[in-house]
Order: C-alpha cells, then structure tokens, then sequence
C-alpha cells in the first residue's frame, strides 16, 4: 500500500498548447521516485512461528543459570591449569567478581566519591564551616548564611547528616 498523498501529485511539466511536439519531463521528475510505491513493510516478510516469547523471570533465570555454568567451566579450567605442586598461576583478582547485568553487586568504586550541593544539587566543592552544608558558588553561600539554624538542620537531615550547627 502507497503512503497517504502519493497518488496525488501532478506532474509540473511545461506544457505549450500550439506545439506538436510531446511535453518533455524536466529532469528533477525523470530521477524522481516519487511515481512508485513505497510500502512500509517488506512484502516477502514471513513470521517465525517457532520463536516463544519471554517473560522477565524466564530471561533472569536463564542469565543466572549461563553465569553459573560459565563460573563452574572457568573453575575446571582453572584446576586443569594448575601446576604440579598445586600452586596456581598468576590470575586477576577480580576477574571472579565482575558484574553482569543480573548481578547488582560490583566492587566498591576507587574513586573518591562525589559532593553535591545542598541546595541546588549542582557539584558542590565547598562546605559552609558554621552549617555544614556544601553549596555550589558564592551565590548559595549568601543564601546559606541567611538560613535559619533549623533550616540548615532540615537540609543536613535531607543529605542524611546527623545535624549539628554550631
């Protein structure tokens, strides 16, 4: 089936009227496609009767159970790698603990973690000495020293801190 509006386009040619002669296609509309159909679907498309859908817990279980046989072919490579006296070669520590996509639990990260603005949320480099709160420029600095000591308490509880104000 065509797309809508197709079909309804004229042809621009330049037509005159006392001329025998046949009216000529500009060439824009002889490298035009425009004339043929353009279907949405391919036609010679068939569906897969064998494939079965999956619900969520089907795919989790089937993950689970590739990661543990995966674990359990490593740990026999591993045993027939070994040497004579039953030491075991050099490997990467953590080659054992990746995380998977089923797996929420990673390593703890190296890097240091990040602060945040008490009030805009914006990376907070700096911290109020008197309150506590980290703020982003000078501007909330201004904001921060006009706060109220419970003001300030109610924002040190929002970020989890046990609020002690000075």
């Amino acid at each position: 089936m065509p797309p809508k509006g197709a079909g309804k386009r004229k042809n621009t040619t330049v037509y005159s009227d006392d001329s025998p002669t046949p009216p000529v296609p500009t060439l824009a509309e002889q490298l035009s496609y425009l004339q043929y159909p353009r279907p949405f679907k391919n036609p010679n498309y068939t569906k897969n009767t064998n494939r079965r859908t999956k619900n969520l817990k089907a795919v989790l279980t089937q993950e689970r159970e590739r990661e543990k046989n995966e674990r359990e072919r490593r740990r026999q490579e591993k045993e027939e790698n070994m040497d004579v006296d039953g030491e075991q070669p050099a490997e990467d520590p953590l080659e054992d603990d990746l995380p998977t996509y089923a797996s929420i639990e990673a390593p703890p990260s190296v890097l240091p973690q990040r602060r945040y603005c008490d009030i805009t949320g914006l990376e907070g480099p700096y911290t109020d000495p008197a309150t506590g709160l980290r703020y982003h420029d000078k501007s909330i600095y201004e904001l921060i020293r006009g706060l109220s000591a419970t003001a300030a308490k109610e924002y040190l509880s929002a970020r989890g801190v046990n609020p002690i104000v000075k």
